[in-house]
């Protein structure tokens, strides 16, 4: 999800400790995609498909996470008002797999743990460019650095991502993702937030505080997961089975596990 422009890279502060700073020719000019278009979660998922099924694309989301004074928060942006789809609904950073997520040069490679469950069900080289484009996400939608700038370009630093599930729209969806849910503490992250314009609200909201906001279904789900994530050791995050949500025709994002 980009926006045509680049945040500055601004180093030295930890996201933990931040607060936001202001998130052939025709004669029909091209229809030009929202920032948030793609992310998983976001309007063009919440639309019906007028007729076959659509193929998932690969996306990411990424839950930067911190403890504050009030408990449990996680990096949110609120879609605007005025959006005519989804409004004033909760998501996560995230958006779909580019291409240039594939050859993007990182100054850590996922851990072992990671890479395992995400080639589960993804081949080496896209679960790498899944990692890429959860951190590149970060970076557009909110203005955060996970990992280094180098003149205009972000290396990610994918070590510090852990796996949490995946969930894949429903076959009726005029967009469909097949997206994987990463984690990252929120003092992996440095900058200022700064959002893309897209959305009226982003910042840590408290996990109480985003469960009394308007969300998705799959976006309350994929937070359950993620606090019994957190409550699990080193041993049982490895061990665990992994989540998939999935839907079909009785069952709207029905918990399943992958094979």
């Amino acid at each position: 999800m980009t926006d045509g422009s680049t945040p500055p890279d601004r180093r030295g502060e930890p996201a933990s400790a931040l607060a936001p700073e202001g998130g052939h020719r025709s004669a029909t000019p091209p229809v030009r995609e929202k920032p948030t278009d793609d992310n998983p979660g976001g309007p063009a998922e919440a639309k019906r498909a007028p007729t076959r099924a659509v193929r998932p694309r690969h996306a990411a989301s990424l839950l930067l996470w911190r403890r504050g004074a009030k408990g449990l928060e996680l990096l949110m942006g609120l879609r605007h008002a005025n959006h005519r789809f989804l409004p004033n609904v909760l998501v996560f950073p995230g958006g779909r797999v580019d291409v240039g997520d594939h050859r993007c040069k990182a100054v850590s490679e996922l851990r072992a743990g990671t890479i395992t469950h995400l080639k589960r069900n993804a081949p080496g080289s896209l679960a790498r460019a899944l990692g890429i484009a959860a951190a590149r996400e970060l970076h557009e939608e909110t203005g955060l650095v996970m990992g280094r700038m180098e003149g205009q370009r972000l290396h990610p630093d994918l070590g510090v991502l852990d796996y949490l599930c995946r969930a894949v729209t429903p076959p009726n969806r005029f967009m469909r993702f097949n997206a994987r849910f990463l984690i990252a503490p929120a003092e992996a992250a440095h900058g200022h937030i700064r959002g893309s314009g897209e959305l009226e609200e982003l910042r840590f909201f408290t996990v109480e505080e985003a469960r009394r906001h308007k969300m998705i279904s799959i976006t309350a789900k994929v937070m359950d997961e993620f606090e019994a994530w957190l409550g699990m050791s080193a041993d049982e995050r490895a061990e665990r089975p992994l989540v998939c949500f999935r839907s079909g025709r009785k069952n709207m994002d029905a918990r399943t596990f992958e094979a």
